[in-house]
């Protein structure tokens, strides 16, 4: 009997363009030989696909009711409507039907479906938003980039194992950098949560090399730049907003089809391109962002199969794992 082939459940009604959007990007996926199973309002997802050829093509289509929006709580909205498409694109992980899932739409919602349905690692209080975003700097994660805004020295602590075990399984390298973005490279400068956390880094085991400024971001420093997720988010809108604003000056200037305009276009990167992985779920989760066109859509689900592939989700339980009982020792010496 042959394997079937990996299968990523997208949630089609997550986005600002749904399920139109979501759709076109299953279709791509789906070409590229990804299984996709669309979850979503039946009568709108398959309107959607009547728009394309979609004969002989990996795709399904499963049966939702309602969305989570951005503006409801999202443990309350799920408990009150478990049938919303982004809780059964988790459901179907969790069952084995899908190895993993992919959404546009609230971050919230997506962290909350995922914590409640397929469960945090051992010894991690919530996971976190996080992997390379500027294409300047490919080899750099940032972690937490939204998902947590109000953190523990032990949850930056955790954070920096997850992004060790995804530097090392997701983009080959063998031995991260870690640092910790700061106002300052002293290890006395910082906030109070960033002063706290230096110590458990300098103590992990890990190759910690310190505080790094924001300027630094971009100077091969580090593979791993650990922060709560309000300075993680904050430091991700801005640079998408600074390419946006360079791109549109340059476009006055240069005119708009200047291959200029298009290279600083991309400089936001991964994130915004393909989504970001949600770290530290017992599963494959990726999150993209809300206005994702279908060619960002299909790239998202492209980077699900990749870490399904990779299997990063073993590799980073037992990169916590190993920090976690080092830390105890330390504590116990």
């Amino acid at each position: 009997m042959s394997k079937r082939p990996i299968t990523v459940a997208l949630d089609a009604m997550g986005g600002d363009s749904a399920p139109a959007e979501p759709v076109g990007g299953a279709v791509l996926a789906a070409r590229g030989g990804i299984r996709v199973l669309v979850v979503g309002d039946e009568a709108g997802v398959r309107d959607a696909l009547a728009q394309y050829d979609t004969a002989g093509l990996p795709i399904e289509v499963v049966p939702s009711r309602g969305v989570v929006s951005e503006g409801e709580n999202p443990v309350r909205a799920l408990r009150s409507n478990p049938d919303a498409s982004i809780a059964i694109a988790a459901g179907l992980v969790q069952q084995g039907l899908a190895d993993a899932s992919v959404s546009m739409g609230s971050t919230g919602a997506t962290m909350a479906a995922s914590v409640l349905t397929l469960g945090v690692f051992d010894g991690l209080d919530r996971p976190a938003l996080g992997g390379p975003f500027i294409a300047l700097a490919p080899r750099m994660s940032v972690i937490d980039l939204g998902s947590q805004i109000d953190c523990r020295p032990s949850q930056l602590l955790s954070f920096a194992a997850l992004g060790v075990a995804f530097s090392r399984t997701f983009l080959a390298i063998d031995d991260p950098r870690i640092a910790l973005l700061s106002v300052g490279s002293e290890a006395g400068k910082g906030n109070k949560l960033v002063q706290e956390t230096y110590p458990l880094l300098e103590r992990s085991g890990l190759h910690f090399i310190g505080n790094i400024e924001g300027h630094e971001l971009l100077a091969d420093k580090a593979e791993v730049v650990v922060c709560d997720g309000f300075v993680g988010n904050v430091l991700l809108k801005y640079t998408e907003g600074l390419a946006a604003a360079v791109a549109h000056h340059l476009a006055l200037t240069l005119g708009a089809d200047s291959p200029a305009v298009a290279a600083i276009r991309g400089l936001a990167g991964n994130a915004e391109h393909a989504g970001g992985p949600l770290l530290g779920v017992n599963g494959v989760v990726v999150i993209g962002h809300g206005r994702s066109p279908a060619t960002h859509v299909a790239n998202a689900i492209t980077r699900a199969r990749d870490m399904i592939q990779r299997d990063v989700v073993n590799a980073m339980r037992n990169e916590l794992a190993s920090v976690l009982a080092r830390a105890e020792g330390v504590r116990d010496a």
